[in-house]
């Protein structure tokens, strides 16, 4: 279900800015508004549906306009036109009083350096938003001890803020937005300014986090491993233009165009992209009850393989069968190929969700492929030796292929 709708979303700083606006909807770039106006871009004309509880990245460089746009959705930016729709009403139409009121009860903010009261404990800190909403003291220092506990600093409730580290810190700024239990949390750049290490482990805490409170998170990063890490989706952006959104599998597999391909090629693809993504889907396979070793072998040579697999009623993988043993039961007046075939129990059959990186290893004592399954064990693709090694180091089957006629790679 759809939580929040932007639509034709822009914002254009300057004082000529109509005359921007029409530039902008003519197509001109962001320099060439910037040069004819003397106005700058910073988001045009963008457009997502964010769904109820999910993590979606926005993700771009310095300047894309990601900050920008994040800004939009409480107003501490005003946009220029375009509307943003929070469970189906237009918050840009809303007056100040129902403003305030939204920002207080429905969306908050995790900021990237922190924002915590100096001269306040940890507790108070956290209590700090239900204390503007005139929460009692001991309601809110009630709560605020249960997300102190949640984002996992129990036993820190009335320390100094300055006696913490910055990961930890970061951690109360966690707890202090979730204390008001907000809808929505906007999270600007929130771990960019702890160290690697910390980083890491905030990107993990926030993950198993969320699997407690499923809240709607608008996580965002210049780090394309974090946005692939955290976002069940993802909007890429480049000068104020969202150039691509999808799934962090949709956007390694399929790039938009060569800005994203630049950041992708280097990414560790072996975690993200599933054998859903490179399997070949809906195969030909082998009948047990229908099909004898010449129809077996027939099918193989028509589709260039040397191993197929073997369904039962209703399309339930129960095997694998090769093309010489086929072979050798069609020399010997053999019909049953449940004789020769290679059983479920003795091959292994992956889920569509595999990540790529745990199928290399299936293959390593088989030179069979792999049957791609669903939950009811029905057969609905096959992953072959190339596809996995092609994903795993960036190349194209066809390349693999030549790499591997020219003796480079065994498949």
């Amino acid at each position: 279900m759809s939580k929040i709708q932007v639509e034709d979303l822009s914002v254009i700083f300057g004082r000529r800015t109509k005359e921007a606006q029409e530039l902008q909807k003519a197509g001109r770039s962001k320099v060439e508004i910037l040069n004819q106006t003397g106005c700058t871009v910073g988001v045009s004309k963008a457009s997502m549906d964010i769904q109820e509880g999910e993590v979606f990245v926005v993700m771009g460089l310095s300047g894309s306009g990601k900050s920008t746009l994040l800004r939009c959705f409480n107003r501490l930016i005003e946009p220029t036109d375009g509307t943003v729709k929070v469970d189906g009403n237009d918050i840009l139409q809303i007056n100040e009083h129902a403003l305030r009121e939204f920002r207080r009860t429905k969306m908050t903010m995790v900021f990237q350096h922190f924002g915590l009261l100096p001269h306040r404990t940890v507790s108070s800190n956290v209590a700090f938003g239900l204390e503007i909403q005139g929460v009692d003291e001991d309601t809110r220092l009630k709560k605020a001890y249960e997300v102190i506990k949640t984002v996992g600093l129990e036993g820190y409730e009335e320390k100094m803020t300055g006696q913490l580290s910055g990961g930890m810190q970061q951690r109360v700024g966690l707890a202090r937005a979730l204390a008001t239990d907000p809808e929505i949390l906007l999270m600007d750049e929130a771990f960019s300014a702890l160290d690697p290490l910390i980083r890491t482990q905030m990107q993990e805490e926030l993950l198993q986090l969320q699997e407690k409170v499923h809240k709607t998170i608008l996580f965002i990063t210049h780090d394309l491993d974090e946005a692939l890490k955290l976002g069940d989706r993802i909007a890429i952006m480049k000068d104020g233009l969202i150039v691509q959104t999808g799934t962090p599998e949709e956007i390694l597999t399929n790039p938009a165009d060569d800005y994203v391909r630049a950041f992708v090629e280097n990414v560790d693809r072996g975690g993200i992209v599933t054998a859903g993504s490179v399997m070949f889907k809906n195969p030909n396979a082998v009948r047990i009850k229908q099909d004898g070793p010449r129809a077996a072998l027939r099918k193989m040579s028509k589709g260039g393989v040397t191993s197929m697999p073997v369904v039962g009623e209703n399309g339930t993988f129960i095997g694998f069968v090769k093309d010489t043993d086929m072979k050798e039961m069609e020399d010997k007046g053999l019909r049953d190929i449940e004789q020769y075939m290679y059983t479920k129990e003795q091959v292994t059959a992956v889920k569509a969700d595999t990540p790529v990186a745990d199928l290399l290893p299936l293959f390593l004592d088989t030179d069979l492929n792999l049957a791609v399954v669903d939950d009811d064990r029905k057969l609905v693709g096959v992953v072959v030796h190339s596809s996995v090694i092609a994903e795993m180091i960036g190349k194209e089957r066809s390349e693999v292929k030549q790499i591997r006629d020219e003796g480079g790679i065994d498949l």
